[in-house]
């Protein structure tokens, strides 16, 4: 079918599709599953939810995205960052009774699918433009020392209450140490250790080995897998979960995910839109921005049209399977590229590994620890707080550093919801207080040349009757007050100017308030004997302004091409004025 390739962009790839490319696949897609599978049970577990809904989330939304999905290499599936805003929606409103966590997490997919379908139905692709790089980066750092810290609870073996300051955490667990179970601490230790040797030293001795280098990477990115066997290893053999009350994860129902319907409760809906809002561009960001990155690497590009598509059926996917939102995953998404992964069929092998190991292995979860899960989610997490973020921005542009900080610290303070809504807010607060004080510059001649530049940064040629003025930002009603307000007093100060020169070769757009200030400035100036003048507006303005009050005020002497046409006609004006 000629249309297919643009719905399924898998049958575009499989035309090329060769028995190296399979072996590849193969080789991703087995390594991702490996690693996806403690992940899965891990982040299901930090959403608040039974480990299952992890694997859950990795079978049907995976295959659905293998369809549709335009990145050869973006892993999706059940994210850090999506599931602590699930845990923490869960956690209001259970504390609320409104729902039981399960439902609260398949609304919440269901909502998230319609999201992003309907974002693609408006074809609003790049509303995640909004949310600055600022924004996401304090986000993203205050998420992931929220989601460390919350593991303590699990390493330490106390029942560290949810909610609060972060500092709450660290409070409760000096006030309890004489609780701690050492036991459940130790193994945490010796899974984050683990992690540390299998990912910074083991890959150093590997590659220095004799084993291939398709070998080497499915080896090195097995650590979570390592952590899980030595856990569970420790535990049933010992016996640490009586002997010593360590927390396991016990019974794993066996099976796949069951393809059902469910109760739509609109009144839970009306308090799960907006943290589904934000789960939802949050993920769709992520995804874009990880796919993105992955193909520029291979010279190519994904559609963010069909991702909003991919990811919405995903996460429809995600609820009729009874789990919670997915996303393209930052961590997994690098591995499934340097594993080699040539097309989405190594996330559809995934996907099938972990319908296996549901179907039939579940059991040997068992004595899993919670302590070795808990490592899983700090070790997962601790790349993603991002100090040189903030370092970087503040060289450059305080104002940006700024915005991450105050990001960082409401979501620590707030919550992750109203956090990530107060980042936004300054952003755009500090948007609309850059452009309402626009950089205006006075300018004259540079030399003999048809060039104008800013008088306080350039050898130029002024003349005391002209005033050329250089606005570098489009006219709108935040800022037409400041830019009416710098011409009269240029004015003020210069008192042999007969005529101002608006240069508008920055101003994309003018809007009613603006027109409406341009006509009471130039009212004003020719009260006083002043002329103003336009040129270089480009054609889009000028088609706006065509047919208004303003325009028709002016006479074709008024409205210059260029600033040099402008400068040589006044300047030939005042000739013929002192003749």
């Amino acid at each position: 079918m000629p249309g297919l390739v643009d719905y399924l962009p898998l049958t575009q790839w499989i035309k090329h599709y060769h028995r190296d490319d399979f072996a590849s696949d193969l080789v991703a897609g087995i390594v991702v599953g490996v690693l996806l599978i403690p992940q899965g049970m891990a982040y299901a577990f930090l959403a608040g939810l039974p480990p299952q809904f992890g694997l859950y989330g990795a079978i049907i939304p995976l295959l659905i995205y293998a369809l549709l999905g335009s990145s050869r290499s973006l892993a999706v599936g059940p994210v850090a960052i999506t599931s602590l805003m699930v845990g923490s929606t869960i956690a209001d409103t259970s504390a609320s009774g409104l729902a039981d966590p399960a439902t609260v997490a398949i609304n919440l997919s269901l909502l998230v699918g319609l999201i992003l379908l309907m974002l693609r139905c408006l074809q609003l692709g790049s509303i995640v433009n909004f949310m600055s790089h600022s924004v996401i980066s304090g986000f993203t750092s205050a998420a992931a020392l929220l989601i460390a810290v919350s593991q303590i609870r699990h390493l330490t073996g106390l029942d560290i209450p949810n909610g609060g300051f972060i500092t709450d955490s660290f409070g409760y667990l000096l006030s309890n140490l004489n609780e701690l179970n050492s036991t459940a601490l130790m193994l945490g230790i010796l899974g984050l250790v683990t992690l540390w040797l299998v990912k910074e030293k083991l890959i150093v001795l590997l590659k220095n080995s004799q084993l291939p280098g398709w070998l080497v990477q499915p080896i090195c990115r097995a650590g979570p897998m390592f952590a899980m066997i030595i856990g569970i290893t420790t535990v049933a053999s010992l016996g640490l979960d009586q002997s010593q009350q360590v927390a396991i994860v016990g019974v794993i129902p066996e099976g796949l995910p069951s393809i059902s319907g469910f109760h739509i409760d609109l009144a839970l809906w009306q308090t799960l839109i907006t943290p589904a809002l934000l789960i939802a561009l949050i993920g769709y960001l992520e995804s874009v921005s990880v796919g993105t990155t992955l193909a520029s690497r291979n010279r190519e590009r994904i559609e963010p049209n069909k991702e909003l598509v991919a990811l919405g059926a995903a996460n429809l996917g995600a609820a009729f399977s009874g789990t919670y939102p997915v996303a393209g995953g930052f961590g997994r998404s690098m591995v499934n590229h340097a594993s080699g992964a040539r097309t989405t069929i190594a996330s559809a092998i995934s996907a099938l590994m972990v319908a296996l190991t549901v179907s039939f292995f579940t059991p040997l979860f068992f004595y899993l620890p919670k302590a070795i899960l808990g490592a899983v989610i700090i070790m997962a997490v601790l790349p993603l707080i991002n100090i040189r973020a903030f370092t970087d921005s503040w060289k450059f542009n305080k104002a940006d550093a700024l915005t991450l900080l105050s990001t960082f610290v409401f979501v620590l303070a707030l919550g992750v919801e109203l956090g990530i809504l107060s980042g936004i807010a300054i952003s755009f607060l500090l948007l609309l207080y850059r452009s309402s004080q626009p950089h205006i510059a006075v300018v004259g001649r540079v030399g003999n040349s048809q060039h104008f530049r800013n008088v306080e940064r350039h050898e130029v040629t002024t003349d005391k009757h002209v005033l050329a003025i250089r606005v570098d930002e489009s006219l709108y009603f935040a800022n037409t007050r400041f830019v009416e307000d710098f011409i009269r007093a240029q004015c003020t100060s210069h008192r042999e100017v007969a005529h101002v020169v608006l240069l508008c070769n920055a101003v994309n757009f003018i809007d009613a308030s603006a027109l409406e200030s341009l006509e009471n400035l130039t009212a004003q100036l020719a009260s006083e004997g002043i002329t103003l003048h336009l040129a270089e507006v480009k054609g889009p303005v000028m088609d706006k302004l065509k047919g208004t009050h303003f325009l028709q005020q002016l006479s074709p002497g008024q409205v210059f091409f260029t600033a040099d046409d402008a400068m040589c006609a006044l300047e030939e004006k005042r000739g013929v004025i002192i003749d």
